[in-house]
């Protein structure tokens, strides 16, 4: 190693222990891949507004408009930190997302049922979709379908991480045929509302993650998002796609599926990695840059979520904080308030501001 890489590898603070997965997960090959944080994540924040429950909660703030770079950021923090980050962070960042998460409740203008983002039906469709969007991603411009077992591993993993939300980790299914049946199942409860539509058109535009950009870059910019655009669309069937109002032909899909297979294996070089991540979500870089740069953590040892609870003193998130989240659906659903801001301050600490 030359003297320069080794600098280099030093200048990372090493993590604390590998968390929950480590360099033998599946976890760790698919979602190091540039695939992961980029159309990955794309697809899962823009198909997950088909729940009008979640759709509800995110037009309700809206957030994603006006602080969009911050959101995203925020997010992938989590998702990066429950997949990279050592336990004691991940589990901090549980803990703090259930009370983050205690905010968004109310009234779904669509159904007119009470949304809670603690729900755990809810949290399910987040986590589902977003794991299951990192892996079709992967296959669809990275490297290909991992083999069975693999696969299979991979979906016992995504049951671990459900074990930081508040769904029941007994529903994640292990198979890629109760992945299929679950978002089979799923279907009959989504819906393509105004409001849905609008969103989803929203977070299609790449440019929303970057930040503020020099005008000659411009061109550059508007490639890139068309490209991440239309790459996200060729990842969702067409019942999808019609219930989104999305409309993109085959021959959009065939040619921009080698364009995305080159991109990112120019990518997945750990530096240019790095610099894509230190402009899109600077939060997440600090989690990657010790697995992408191959930094042994100070203890390099795999532990569950169940152990992390007991060594940190943490309940279940389903669990947890009942009594704030009670007084919050107060406020809202019966006193007409709006719901205490006071659990943002302790989140940007760990995920950054909010704007």
């Amino acid at each position: 190693m030359s003297v320069a890489s080794s600098s280099r590898k030093t200048a990372v603070a090493p993590a604390a222990d590998y968390g929950f997965f480590g360099p033998d997960s599946v976890t760790w090959k698919v979602w190091r891949y540039p695939t992961s944080l980029t159309i990955g994540f794309q697809r899962a924040v823009t198909v997950e507004e088909l729940d009008p429950a979640l759709v509800a909660a995110v037009d309700a703030t809206q957030a994603i408009r006006y602080r969009p770079r911050a959101r995203y950021d925020r997010t992938l923090t989590y998702f990066g930190t429950v997949a990279f980050g050592d336990s004691a962070r991940a589990m901090k960042l549980s803990d703090i997302l259930v009370k983050v998460h205690s905010k968004a409740v109310g009234i779904d203008p669509l159904t007119g049922n009470v949304y809670d983002a603690n729900d755990p039906h809810s949290q399910l469709w987040i986590h589902m979709t977003a794991w299951h969007s990192i892996l079709y991603s992967y296959e669809r411009f990275g490297p290909g379908r991992l083999s069975e077992a693999e696969e299979n591993q991979y979906w016992e993993e995504c049951a671990i991480a459900a074990e930081l939300q508040t769904c029941d980790p007994a529903d994640v299914p292990r198979t890629r045929e109760g992945v299929r049946q679950y978002f089979e199942s799923m279907r009959p409860k989504l819906a393509g509302s105004i409001a849905a539509q609008s969103t989803m058109d929203h977070l299609l535009d790449a440019e929303v993650m970057f930040p503020p950009m020099p005008a000659v870059a411009t061109p550059a910019v508007w490639v890139v998002n068309m490209v991440m655009r239309w790459a996200t669309i060729a990842t969702m069937p067409q019942w999808m796609r019609k219930m989104a109002g999305l409309r993109q032909g085959k021959l959009v899909d065939l040619a921009v599926t080698p364009v995305m297979k080159i991109s990112m294996k120019v990518l997945s070089h750990p530096r240019l990695s790095l610099l894509v991540l230190s402009v899109l979500s600077p939060g997440t870089e600090a989690v990657f840059a010790p697995v992408l740069r191959n930094v042994e953590p100070v203890d390099p040892v795999v532990i569950t979520p169940a152990e992390a609870r007991e060594r940190y003193g943490y309940v279940k998130p389903s669990e947890a904080h009942h009594e704030l989240r009670a007084k919050q659906r107060n406020r809202v659903l019966l006193e007409g308030v709006a719901p205490s801001d006071s659990v943002i301050t302790e989140s940007e600490a760990y995920l950054g501001k909010v704007g």
